[in-house]
């Protein structure tokens, strides 16, 4: 997963560039770059190994002034950390700059042509490639960048965000996306480029979220241009992103972590709010109300998710099938998708992601629907792809987040799972009228339960120094614990990098 951002416009570019890639760091951290067009009309790249503060040191004293540019944060897929596989990448001329979110599976083989065309390489990065294989085919053909991009997009395979710039024509950015997000910003005589709208928020409200296929023609002084790769035209929709910039900051706090550790009691309220009434004695959903009939008559649910969404559906799966008794499978997204699942109209698959934008967990949903499945989407970003794919769903609605360590999406993903299984099982009558109401008054209370708990952070710190030395850690769970265990284990890994696991406690 690597961060895009991208302007044009009126303002000086680097400055919001590299604002928004502190932004996206979450998203990659062992490389960053950037490229713009100067003042005097030359295409400057400058890219390094390290964290974006690493990137503001390496420009000093290097022109970084123009109003149009994109940059990069990385986490490798092809190619080691290293500054020569750094985004953005020039292509053989040095006319045109690239970045790139995705994996393009057929690289090697695209590689292997341009090599025999005389074109060589100083990366190992499928990106490369690929900024090789537009300028080969803008020359060849004699065609714009965008009809470049087309053709060239038209021989890969993978999933892709880009970005181009065209030292040529200055006032113009091509941008697509495949299974990876894409989003554009639209403000005044200006235009933004993201990965998601965290870094545009603070310059716009107005965005457009890229569609799989389709292309955006960004250029200054002129409407929004969005295409698919046969340059057929579509209208973009443009949606308000209702984020709160405060959310985009430490507050205070050492890192995005132990803010969002903290953030848990008032997002769960959030999460609950308007769904539970204010006497504590009922849920309600309007995802059920509006699919009664199809969610009550579901044969079998299937939970699609990864990582931390993965455990928090082996969660659900034992609070659907205790309170509800609907048989329920969990599935791994990325399994799911590369082998042939039995699935039928009578199923109601559930596509668990904070992002909205697991390509895997998308893929899913994608093979699901196309089998005749019901898809319930629970997802934290509104207005991100999954949401977009799904017949229905729930939002978490716990805020951004940015550390990269799973905290309050985890627990607000739980939240409505206890939420859906409850309302389900009203429904069906398959639980009864005291255990609902002692389940819906305690989950009410796990706010407060919450903010007790956080009273012994200085506590628990220092408690943790006493296990410094160790090198390997089991969490012991059983029913309900036993997710847990796992989500302790992965969080130790994520954050510590030693060795844990999770294990079910047997009798």
């Amino acid at each position: 997963m690597c961060g895009i951002v991208g302007y044009i416009g009126k303002r000086k570019a680097y400055p919001i560039l590299i604002k928004g890639l502190k932004r996206l760091e979450y998203r990659g951290y062992d490389s960053a770059g950037v490229a713009l067009i100067s003042d005097n009309q030359q295409l400057n790249v400058y890219k390094t190994k390290g964290k974006v503060s690493d990137l503001e040191n390496f420009v000093t004293q290097k022109d970084i002034s123009g109003i149009i540019g994109i940059a990069h944060t990385r986490w490798a897929t092809h190619g080691e950390p290293c500054s020569a596989n750094a985004h953005p990448h020039y292509s053989s001329s040095e006319k045109l700059a690239l970045i790139h979110n995705g994996i393009i599976e057929n690289y090697a083989v695209l590689k292997e042509k341009l090599q025999a065309k005389g074109y060589t390489f100083k990366s190992s990065t499928d990106t490369e490639v690929l900024v090789q294989l537009i300028e080969y085919i803008k020359v060849t053909n004699k065609v714009s960048l965008l009809a470049a991009v087309q053709l060239a997009l038209g021989e890969v395979i993978g999933a892709y965000a880009i970005a181009v710039l065209d030292k040529e024509h200055p006032d113009e950015i091509i941008a697509a996306r495949k299974s990876s997000p894409l989003v554009v910003g639209i403000g005044e005589d200006e235009f933004f480029l993201a990965s998601d709208a965290t870094p545009i928020v603070e310059y716009t409200d107005k965005v457009v979220y890229l569609e799989d296929g389709e292309i955006a023609v960004i250029h200054r002084g002129k409407e929004l241009k969005v295409v698919d790769l046969n340059n057929v035209e579509t209208t973009p929709e443009i949606t308000k992103v209702e984020l709160n910039l405060g959310q985009l900051e430490k507050g205070g706090y050492p890192h995005f972590m132990l803010k969002e550790i903290f953030e848990q009691p008032d997002c769960i309220r959030d999460c609950m709010r308007g769904r539970i009434n204010v006497e504590a004695n009922n849920v309600v959903l309007s995802a059920i109300i509006d699919y009664k009939e199809r969610l009550l008559n579901a044969k079998r649910f299937i939970i699609v998710a990864c990582g931390t969404s993965w455990h928090a559906g082996l969660i659900g799966k034992h609070l659907i099938e205790s309170f509800c008794r609907i048989p329920v499978e969990v599935e791994y997204a990325s399994e799911f998708r590369y082998r042939d699942p039995v699935i039928d109209e009578h199923d109601v698959v559930i596509a668990l992601s904070q992002s909205g934008e697991t390509a895997d967990t998308l893929a899913a949903v994608d093979l699901a629907k196309s089998r005749g499945a019901f898809i319930y989407g629970i997802c934290n970003a509104i207005g991100s792809s999954i949401p977009r794919a799904t017949y229905t769903g729930s939002y978490i609605h716990v805020g951004p987040e940015i550390g990269v360590a799973s905290t309050k999406a985890f627990t607000g993903q739980v939240t409505v799972l206890v939420m859906l299984a409850l309302t389900l099982a009203k429904e069906k009558g398959t639980i009864g009228e005291e255990q609902y109401l002692t389940i819906v008054k305690e989950l009410n209370h796990i706010p407060e339960k919450m903010k007790e708990v956080l009273k012994l952070n200085d506590t628990l710190a220092e408690l943790s120094k006493t296990f410094t030395y160790a090198h390997n850690f089991i969490y012991l769970g059983r029913g309900y614990s036993y997710p847990v265990a796992l989500e302790g284990a992965l969080k130790l890994k994520e954050i510590s990098y030693i060795h844990a696991e999770g294990i079910r406690l047997r009798k």
